[in-house]
Parts: structure tokens; sequence; C-alpha cells
């Protein structure tokens, strides 16, 4: 059972290393994945056949904003 432990532990690790901000950027778009904010935003920029300029938005962000991972 040990082992079992050992790899959520490591999955978990290497998950939270992976997914890690580099910037606001990055909280922004983890936060407003999370409130559901992203998937309006998306839904609207479909139907007007628009880009919303979530990237751009998010590396400007992590550019001027950066976190010293």
């Amino acid at each position: 059972m040990q082992s079992l432990y050992g790899a959520i532990a490591n999955y978990k690790l290497n998950y939270m290393e992976k997914n890690k901000s580099k910037g606001l950027g990055d909280t922004v778009a983890k936060i407003t994945k999370a409130t559901g904010i992203k998937k309006v935003v998306d839904t609207v920029a479909k139907k007007l056949k628009k880009d919303c300029g979530c990237d751009e938005r998010q590396d400007t962000l992590n550019r001027l904003f950066p976190y010293n991972n």
C-alpha cells in the first residue's frame, strides 16, 4: 500500500510543478477558468466570430508581472 501512496504523492508533485503559474497572467487564467468566466467569454467570442484576446493578455501579464519561481 505504501507504493500506492508514494505514486499518488509523486503524481501530485509533478502536476503542481507542471501547472505552476509563471506570472499574473497564468493566475488570472486559472481563476477565470475555475469561476466559469472563461467559458462565457469563449462562447460569446465564438458567436461574434472574434478572438477574445485571452492568450495575448495572459502572455502580456506574465511578461509584465512575472513570479520568481
